[in-house]
């Protein structure tokens, strides 16, 4: 039996104990444990800061973004090994991996070449200076400077190794060093990425710590300089914040949670057009990848009455191009639920919007998942949204979706939308620009990013499930009220802006390093 370390203080170290295992979610055989027993991570945070954090803020933003790069091509180098690894342990399909891993090698690089634009500065200069008295001489500008803590990354299950990667990255080229903590169910991508970031031999000493297993008493060693980054659930990143060394260090934390994300198929849509496959077939991908475990997967959609039953048969034929089963096998294109804990909670959630909705598409599963938690997509139908308020209260994470009707109005789709209270997208299927322009200023306050699906980029779209990292990543409300990735604007989290104020000519030559061409 595989027992999983953590890397703590340039070492790799074993908790004490058996502690928590992993299992294959389509056999339910068990993988590996891990523990986090007795691992003194008081030192392992005390070491980052103290050694850690003066090597990665000794380096420019070019030279940060070189290590980035040369992470990415160090896991990309072992793609295939993580690929079985990720299907083994998360019960994905091959093409499922690829999301995360190549995601997390994507996402790496992409900051490699933001650190290269940022050029040889260690900070960042925050919007032009500012003339502060009648005399240009009194003179202010603000300046963004890499904190002197850890970032502390906890993450999701579902994306081990793009969790792992994409905060890293932004943290990294700020000047952080990061302590990453995998969801332990799903450990062993993420635990396999960091042998390889490890092996690389391009960590500076003390800038990379893991920690596999619970998370102990981490929390309770935090300071004012630390920054936690959270995705997980809405009661988790409550118990975060909190917890009361962050409340009374005012420890920075930043949460990415829960989203019953949308779709909103505008009243021009008819079926068989551009935009309406184009709507079919995302739809289909949002249900279907990755078991429907995304944060950002689609869980409501609302439709003109009358697109309903083009849809239902839409979706029917679309899903039939997603045969479900154990991910090795052969024709398989959705694979189970990431870990066998999960099938309950699933399954009590489709039980639960079965009392409210119709069942229109699949079935509610069987068992309890033991033998392999493989789930088959469920589509609902609600045909009185604002009179069900679980349709918009209960996240179902899994391959589940709600079809509602609307009255074609962009005000009244934008409220439903809002019923939700927070996401982290929406989107929005129509050509008529009008309707467009209407509904995304009503969907941009609770959504943290819009995607305007129609013809004209049929060809082109991602879909709303592509998290990409020139865009934020985050939502208000319920999702958390995080802002991850967006390029340069991902850096913020671990920087803190400082107001520097004096004479314009001293400023100047302080701070005229730090801007860009």
């Amino acid at each position: 039996m595989t027992e999983l370390s953590s890397y703590l203080e340039d070492q790799w170290r074993r908790g004490e104990g058996r502690g928590a295992a992993l299992y294959d979610p389509a056999t339910g055989a068990e993988l590996a444990t891990a523990s986090t027993a007795g691992l003194d991570l008081a030192a392992a945070l005390d070491h980052a800061r103290r050694v850690g954090g003066p090597a990665l803020r000794a380096m420019s933003f070019a030279e940060r973004g070189a290590l980035l790069t040369g992470l990415s091509k160090a896991l990309h180098a072992k793609r295939d090994e993580l690929l079985e690894i990720s299907t083994r342990n998360t019960g994905t399909t091959l093409k499922d991996s690829k999301f995360d891993i190549d995601g997390a090698t994507a996402t790496l690089a992409a900051y490699g070449d933001l650190g290269a634009e940022l050029g040889e500065g260690t900070f960042l200069l925050d919007g032009e200076g500012l003339q502060l008295g009648r005399s240009p001489r009194f003179h202010g500008q603000h300046v963004q400077v890499p904190l002197r803590g850890v970032a502390v990354h906890i993450n999701a299950f579902n994306f081990p190794a793009w969790g792992l990667a994409e905060k890293l990255a932004c943290a990294f080229l700020a000047g952080m060093p990061v302590l990453s903590k995998p969801a332990t169910g799903t450990a062993l991508p993420a635990h396999r990425a960091a042998e390889l970031l490890v092996e690389s031999g391009l960590l500076p000493p003390g800038s990379f710590s893991f920690l596999c297993g619970s998370v102990g008493d981490l929390l309770d060693h935090l300071t004012p300089q630390d920054v936690v980054a959270f995705t997980g659930s809405a009661a988790t990143a409550r118990k975060i914040r909190a917890h009361p060394r962050v409340v009374e260090r005012s420890v920075r934390v930043n949460a990415e949670a829960d989203s019953l994300n949308a779709m909103v198929v505008g009243p021009d849509v008819e079926p068989g057009s551009d935009t309406w496959d184009l709507f079919l077939r995302e739809l289909c991908r949002e249900i279907a990848q990755k078991s429907g475990q995304k944060c950002t997967a689609t869980r409501r959609v609302f439709l003109p009455e009358a697109l309903i039953e083009p849809a239902l048969e839409g979706l029917r034929e679309g899903l039939a191009d997603y045969p479900a089963g154990p991910p090795t096998e052969e024709g398989v294109r959705m694979g189970t639920l990431a870990t066998p804990s999960q099938f309950p909670d699933v399954q009590a959630g489709m039980q639960q919007l079965a009392g409210v909705c119709e069942v229109a598409i699949g079935a509610i599963p069987d068992g309890d998942g033991s033998g392999g938690a493989l789930v088959e997509p469920v589509v609902f139908v609600c045909r009185d949204p604002r009179g069900t308020p679980l349709v918009h209260e209960l996240e179902v994470f899994g391959p589940a979706t709600t079809l509602m009707p609307y009255s074609g109005d962009a005000l009244e789709a934008g409220e439903l939308v809002a019923l939700g209270e927070g996401c982290l997208v929406a989107t929005a299927y129509s050509d008529d620009l009008a309707f467009s322009r209407e509904l995304l200023f009503e969907l941009a306050p609770w959504n943290g990013r819009v995607l305007l699906g129609g013809k004209r980029i049929a060809e082109h779209s991602t879909g709303p499930g592509v998290v990409l990292p020139q865009l934020v990543h985050g939502g208000p409300g319920r999702a958390g009220g995080g802002l991850e990735l967006g390029g340069e604007r991902g850096l913020a989290l671990y920087m803190q802006t400082c107001a520097v104020q004096g004479a314009r000519p001293v400023l100047e030559k302080l701070l005229g390093s730090s801007k860009k061409d």
